[in-house]
């Protein structure tokens, strides 16, 4: 069981470190630091959101339009952070009774 709750959390950090870079991103791109014609930043940024795409698109469908505002990335992230803080919290259920 320890293993399962250790593969978890690594799953889930690694889709937290995901959203931050993509978070990240956008601001830069948004503030035109980064260029979406250089072909490296191109390709990160189209990679990024194809992997966030599908849990964006599910979000997207219970919030309500807020014109050029996009709130999926952080309903996500806020959704993200209690997950990983349930299981922390309950982590006791992964490494009890472990014989």
């Amino acid at each position: 069981m320890v293993t399962l709750f250790q593969a978890l959390i690594l799953i889930l950090n690694v889709i937290w470190f995901v959203m931050i870079a993509h978070i990240i991103m956008s601001w830069l791109i948004n503030f035109q630091v980064l260029n979406l014609r250089q072909p490296l930043v191109a390709q990160i940024w189209f990679g990024l959101n194809n992997l966030l795409e599908p849990i964006y698109g599910r979000i997207r469908r219970f919030l309500p339009n807020t014109g050029g505002l996009d709130l999926a990335p952080l309903v996500a992230f806020i959704a993200l952070i209690i997950l990983r803080q349930a299981l922390y919290n309950n982590a006791g259920f992964f490494y009890g009774n472990s014989f």
